[in-house]
């Protein structure tokens, strides 16, 4: 009989604890096309319900506008008294950088935006707010953006094209990793239209570097997104810092309510919030990687702990390009308190190099060719700052035209045995497995044959490379 009752009073805590800590409901799953969706691990409303009671779901909301809504089991307080004045926390999966396993490497950072239950009617019908992560304010980031997907109604994975309400198009290119359909099929989803469907949100700027292509790289944005901060420790309801990069208690992203703002742009003040929005933030397309696509493992309300405590400030860059080509650049960045940005904030800028120089408006200039560091530090608080780095190419330097290696190709491809490469006769190779592993590296003379016999059937990434260039290309071993 003890053994009982303690087994029911357990039953009953863990429930209690579930339904008050975890999500509690799913109410709507919409999934951009990508190569997650119609997948039964990742991509279907059974992958959305995985959400609930945990942190160990597994969803995919495809390309960007593919959100999924969600609650808890009780209204989501703001308040204070929170570490950090966060409210709850959300998990993705982000990867680590294989160059440094200490940093996020791959981050699919989706936006997040929350409603109150004005009307009291227990649906999302009322009016959402946007919680403004650090890329909200910059001029990189489109507010209102739609984006129409097209069916391309073929059995098997197909690109499906689309196009956007600023007159660009394009295609969420179909690999040969995932076979199956990327338009969210009808059987799955009734609610969305077989011929063509129209995604909205705000739109931020991609943090993608491709200039190695074999090892591709999304970092991570500052704070304010899903998908972005590894996961910790248990118990997830004791929150990470968001204004710092490093993993802090239950890692993951944590959110305070007082960053929602209105369609201007103007901080709200919420008590609470009944529901939660999530949705991929980026369009783009990340080569052999496939589509940027955020995912979400769970997420948490975090509990009062007046006493944990931490940095609550931080200045934030806007991501410079691997290479700035033109002489001059607008710089932007912001400090923030507390998650709310301080617009009247002095920004006193620095180069790590004598090459460039940064005038009263930001304007970053240069003479030649060069690396540099930029610094940007918080007038206030010195030890606030935030830094970025980038490749400075003057037009007048020497450079190698994009087109080098334009002509190059290899043939067979399919290949058993050999594979030949025509258009250069010397250069160096590198084969990596589907996970990034260099499994073959050699220099090539004369235009030698590459000899792939003891490589296992399957698809690799071959790149060739030159003083001054390399171009990539997928080869299959069969």
């Amino acid at each position: 009989m003890v053994k009982k009752i303690a087994a029911i009073i357990f039953a009953l805590a863990f429930s209690v604890e579930t339904e008050a800590q975890y999500i509690s409901s799913i109410i709507e799953y919409t999934p951009a096309p990508g190569q997650f969706t119609n997948t039964p691990a990742w991509g279907t409303l059974a992958s959305a319900q995985s959400l609930i009671g945990s942190i160990n779901g597994h969803l995919s909301l495809g390309a960007f506008g593919g959100y999924v809504i969600f609650k808890f089991e009780n209204p989501v307080k703001n308040n204070p008294n929170n570490p950090f004045g966060v409210d709850f926390t959300i998990f993705g999966n982000p990867l680590q950088d294989m160059d440094n396993p200490n940093i996020v490497g791959w981050s699919e950072p989706g936006i997040v935006s929350v409603m109150k239950d004005e009307n009291g009617n227990g649906l999302p019908d009322d009016k959402w707010y946007e919680l403004a992560g650090s890329d909200y304010f910059f001029s990189s980031t489109i507010k209102n953006y739609s984006v129409t997907y097209e069916n391309p109604n073929l059995p098997n994975a197909a690109n499906v094209p689309w196009t956007d309400n600023h007159g660009n198009s394009g295609e969420v290119l179909a690999n040969s990793y995932h076979t199956q359909p990327y338009y969210p099929i009808a059987d799955s989803f009734p609610h969305i239209n077989q011929t063509e469907y129209t995604l909205t949100g705000t739109k931020i700027a991609d943090n993608l570097d491709m200039r190695k292509p074999s090892m591709i790289k999304s970092y991570k944005k500052a704070f304010g997104y899903v998908d972005n901060q590894f996961v910790g420790e248990s118990p997830y309801t004791k929150p990470d810092n968001p204004y710092t990069n490093e993993k802090e208690n239950a890692g993951g992203d944590a959110f305070d309510i007082s960053w929602a703002v209105d369609e201007n742009g103007n901080y709200v003040d919420l008590d609470e919030i009944h529901f939660i929005k999530v949705h991929s933030a980026v369009l783009a397309d990340a080569g052999w990687l496939g589509e940027v696509s955020t995912e979400i493992r769970g997420a948490a309300v975090v509990e009062p702990n007046s006493s944990i405590s931490g940095i609550m400030d931080m200045v934030v860059i806007k991501h410079l390009p691997d290479t700035i080509k033109d002489t001059t650049f607008q710089l932007e960045a912001f400090v923030f308190n507390n998650g709310r940005v301080n617009k009247n904030a002095i920004i006193n800028w620095t180069v790590s190099s004598e090459i460039a120089s940064i005038d009263a408006n930001n304007i970053l200039s240069f003479n030649t060719s060069g690396d540099i560091k930029i610094t940007a530090t918080w007038a206030d608080n010195t030890s606030i700052s935030a830094s970025d780095s980038s490749f400075l190419k003057h037009p007048n330097s020497t450079y190698i035209a994009e087109n080098y290696l334009e002509k190059v190709e290899i043939y067979p491809n399919p290949a058993a045995d050999f594979v030949f490469v025509n258009g250069i006769d010397n250069f160096k190779i590198d084969i990596f497995d589907i996970l990034s592993k260099n499994v073959m590296s050699e220099y090539i003379q004369d235009g030698s044959p590459i000899n792939i016999q003891n490589l296992e059937n399957g698809i690799y990434i071959l790149q060739i490379q030159t003083k001054n260039a390399y171009k990539i290309f997928k080869l299959i071993k069969k």
